[in-house]
């Protein structure tokens, strides 16, 4: 059952944000064939939360390890711990694949969550076949590996230890500072180059994070979260992501250079990215809270994604085409020539070290 704040008349949802949530609605995803409308019909007013309930349930997958061949990601594997993200980031682009079981990418997507279960067990499994082949597995290029519910779930500390005995190498992208907890294996992996971290930093402004990121950690703590990781001896660098016209693209050298006195030794940045529902929820959320520059953000982006709201093709769905891209991406590599920033990590991780587990077999072991 979905809670939704109704107006005093008119039978409309009140667009007012939930506090923690970065949706203002919960409409449903592109598959469904049946539509729920609210209506007001005056009884329990004053009984509305003013926010909903986590739910959290197993993910019965048969397989961890996805794979993709796509020319602007940097790896071609990587494992999604979770389902749906509790940071409630506004801008998501992994919202719509709530779609794909039946739920909505509005709120859905930050209140009903889903864990890999036995994940260890099929990671074991896949890395021992035959035919495996080893390179850098991600962890985090869809939700956050280490959301809020990872404290108490440990799916990603349980696929890290997988890797670690294993000495596979991995790439790392997060919002959450409970990174520090796995430290002891990062360092562990680091010492051999078979891992690095990526700090996903969208503003430095605590108010705008708030209304824009809800439940992720602050920009003071993601960059002590750089400090930490690269004191310890596991690189660090940053993305700022997603770059947001008009709102947010004035921060980008301001989010450089404070992540390399952190000691950041690469950065990159994405430009905002709208597939499928988040369009829409993000002209809903922008019209919530600042109304006064909605249409002047959009404008922006329609410029960058030749003329629509979101541009899938490989070479621009990342950085964007037109004059104001190309005026982000110049800022972009002069600030970091300035910093003394990478542009992306530098060199590859090593992955002669891979060591496959044991596969399970009811044949007998002829090692002696």
């Amino acid at each position: 059952m979905y809670s939704l704040r109704m107006t005093a008349a008119g039978g409309k949802a009140d667009p007012r944000p939930l506090k923690g949530h970065g949706a203002i609605s919960n409409p449903a995803g592109r598959f469904e064939r049946r539509r729920l409308e609210a209506v007001d019909d005056g009884w329990y007013q004053d009984e509305a939360s003013d926010s909903l309930p986590v739910s959290i349930e197993p993910d019965r997958a048969r397989s961890v390890i996805s794979t993709n061949d796509s020319p602007d990601i940097p790896f071609t594997q990587s494992i999604n711990p979770y389902r749906g993200c509790a940071h409630a980031c506004c801008y998501c682009y992994a919202r719509p694949s709530h779609s794909y079981v039946g739920l909505s990418p509005g709120w859905d997507f930050e209140t009903k969550l889903f864990y890999k279960q036995d994940v260890g067990k099929l990671l074991e499994r896949e890395l021992a076949r035959p035919g495996y082949r080893c390179s850098p597995i991600n962890l985090g290029s869809n939700t956050d590996p280490y959301q809020p519910i990872e404290r108490r779930m440990r799916v990603t500390r349980d696929i890290l230890e997988v890797l670690a005995r294993c000495r596979h190498p991995l790439t790392i992208i997060t919002k959450g500072t409970l990174v520090l907890r796995d430290l002891d294996l990062l360092g562990q992996l680091a010492r051999d180059n078979l891992v690095s971290v990526g700090i996903s930093i969208t503003t430095l402004d605590p108010e705008l994070k708030r209304r824009m990121e809800p439940q992720a950690a602050s920009p003071r703590a993601r960059l002590e979260a750089v400090r930490a990781l690269n004191e310890a001896g596991v690189p660090s660098g940053v993305l700022v992501a997603p770059v947001i016209p008009a709102l947010t693209d004035q921060e980008m050298e301001s989010i450089l250079a404070a992540a390399a006195d952190a000691g950041a030794g690469w950065a990159t940045y994405i430009v905002l990215r709208l597939p499928y529902e988040v369009k829409a929820l993000f002209k809903e959320w922008l019209a919530a809270h600042y109304p006064e520059r909605a249409e002047h953000v959009m404008s922006l982006v329609r410029q960058m994604r030749a003329g629509k709201e979101n541009d899938p093709r490989f070479g621009s769905r990342m950085r964007g085409s037109g004059p104001f891209a190309e005026l982000l991406r110049n800022r972009f590599h002069i600030a970091c020539r300035r910093l003394g920033l990478e542009t992306g990590r530098s060199g590859g991780l090593e992955v002669g070290l891979f060591r496959p587990p044991r596969a399970e077999t009811p044949q007998l072991s002829l090692d002696l």
